[in-house]
């Protein structure tokens, strides 16, 4: 057996595990965003019908820096263009956040936790772990790419194999980067981090160059792997050799983690964690949970101002560019409800980051579920420290932590449109029943079924699904009514109803009492 082959040993294996282990959170997502992609030609050709509402669209947006920014540049007015302007960078953002969750799960997790010690001690290769990891999230990304360019031909086939291949470069690109990164911190939710804030970098770079060009000729554009999606121009004259941009870096990042990864030893990092001792007090489970949680509460902060600040700045420009496009305009009152445009745009803006909060009360809960299997809380529950005192600083952090971002968008959208102030905070403000009851789903989960914790993410990916392309499509109102955000008034414009915002506050703390009485009589999980 050849070195590099014995390095390898055990990948297939490996792999066959990862996918079993993925086989819930990669399916979910890969369908959201596939779904999110393929649902759009259609509301599109219902939304602009002539070629001269395409055309005035495609005018309006080349016109209007802060969309380019937001969404990007336009470059036909082809359904199969206006698709890829629509969705492609929330859609490349998709991916690599995919990417990089399975990554850093099948590397830093498995070390972090010991596992990975476990399985070296057999016949495993030593770069076979990093191997599977990239091959899982290659699989992830080749879905991807195969269900829109299956889905997406009728537009056109090439430009439909342009699209998911850039889909699938984005992905990878994001993969070997975690990949790195994971080489240099002994943490995987620092790892994690880390390479989801060189995402978010990857689209500043992006919405800046792309504010500065309508045509993607930024060098900040091409600076980062969203633009070269972008500029990749599926349905508008396809540059092809854009995808050797992306195999560059992923070769060349992959052949950078191999190196280093064969320079390390298992659990080891190259800037390891400093031993101690702990500054600052750390006297509570509460200190203690919000030690371990600020990194990622100030990174949501952050995100939900900006996000604020930049749907803000936009809503003066939203009458301009609906125009009297009345199909444009049912589609905001479907999200944000029958009041003023104005309104209407404002709520389904505000709505949305609820949605998007419901991803931190996941994350934040389930924090939980990764102290309890990494078997750090045991030493903890072993003093004179309850269960539920444990569990009580990060849940406080979860559900207090999604209403502070949620102010800080009100905030943001303040600052960036600077009129109604209090209306849009009271608006960002009443998100908060249906994000509670998405984290009192997930307490719940972990504490009565903590073998079934990770389908949290499948609730809060499906309610996310609904509540983004329900309304584009069209969906029946049995079909909205499945998400809790679809029961809150529609605010700012629409009338205040206390019942329904009252009963899934009742509805959360049933699940979250119900998930922590679980906790109480089950065994800690092993």
């Amino acid at each position: 057996m050849t070195t590099a082959t014995a390095e390898l040993a055990g990948t297939g294996t490996l792999l066959r595990f990862a996918l079993r282990r993925d086989r819930l959170m990669i399916p979910v997502w890969v369908a959201v965003n596939a779904l999110m992609i393929l649902s759009m030609p259609g509301t599109l050709e219902g939304v602009y019908a002539t070629d001269a509402d395409r055309a005035k669209l495609v005018a309006d947006t080349a016109s209007n820096a802060s969309f380019r920014a937001l969404i990007g540049p336009v470059f036909d007015d082809s359904t199969g263009a206006l698709t890829t302007w629509r969705v492609g960078v929330y859609a490349g953002a998709l991916a690599a956040v995919v990417s990089l969750l399975v990554v850093v799960r099948h590397t830093r997790d498995e070390e972090e936790s010991g596992r990975q010690e476990l399985v070296a001690s057999g016949t495993v290769g030593r770069r076979a772990s990093l191997t599977a990891s990239l091959l899982a999230a290659g699989v992830a990304n080749a879905v991807l790419a195969l269900l829109v360019a299956v889905g997406l031909a009728g537009q056109g086939a090439a430009g439909a194999l342009a699209f998911g291949l850039g889909l699938a470069g984005v992905g990878m690109v994001f993969a070997t980067l975690a990949a790195i990164v994971a080489q240099f911190t002994e943490s995987a939710r620092l790892a994690r981090g880390l390479t989801a804030g060189l995402l978010g970098a990857a689209f500043v770079l992006r919405a800046a160059g792309d504010s500065a060009s309508d045509d993607g000729s930024s060098p900040l554009t091409w600076a980062s792997p969203l633009g070269w999606l972008s500029n990749l121009r599926a349905f508008a004259d396809e540059r092809w050799w854009v995808l050797l941009l992306f195999a560059a870096a992923t070769a060349a990042q992959a052949a950078l983690a191999y190196a280093l990864a064969g320079r390390r030893d298992v659990g080891m990092s190259f800037f390891p964690s400093r031993p101690g001792p702990a500054e600052g007090r750390l006297a509570t489970t509460t200190a203690l949970a919000w030690r371990l949680q600020r990194g990622g509460v100030l990174g949501w902060s952050i995100g939900f101002f900006l996000a604020g600040v930049v749907y803000g700045g936009l809503t003066d420009g939203v009458t301009d560019l609906v125009g009297d496009n009345e199909n444009a305009r049912e589609i905001f009152e479907r999200m944000g409800g029958r009041s003023g445009l104005t309104d209407a745009f404002l709520a389904s803006m505000i709505g949305m980051l609820g949605l998007i909060a419901s991803l931190y009360v996941v994350s934040s809960v389930l924090r939980l579920h990764g102290e309890e299997t990494s078997m750090r809380a045991e030493p903890l529950l072993a003093n004179a420290v309850s269960r539920l005192r444990w569990s009580a600083g990060h849940l406080l952090i979860a559900f207090a932590g999604s209403a502070w971002i949620m102010l800080l968008a009100g905030l943001g959208f303040a600052a960036g449109y600077g009129e109604q102030i209090p209306a849009i905070l009271a608006a960002c403000l009443i998100q908060l029943p249906a994000v509670w009851l998405i984290g009192g789903i997930a307490v719940l989960l972990h504490g009565a079924l903590p073998r079934a914790a990770m389908a949290a993410w499948a609730v809060a990916a499906a309610v996310l699904l609904i509540g983004w392309v329900g309304p584009a499509l069209d969906a029946p109102q049995a079909v909205l009514d499945l998400s809790p955000f679809a029961h809150l008034p529609k605010l700012p414009g629409g009338e205040m109803a206390w019942g329904p915002v009252l009963a899934l506050l009742a509805l959360a703390a049933l699940l979250v009492a119900a998930g922590l009485a679980g906790l109480r009589r089950r065994d800690m999980t092993t």
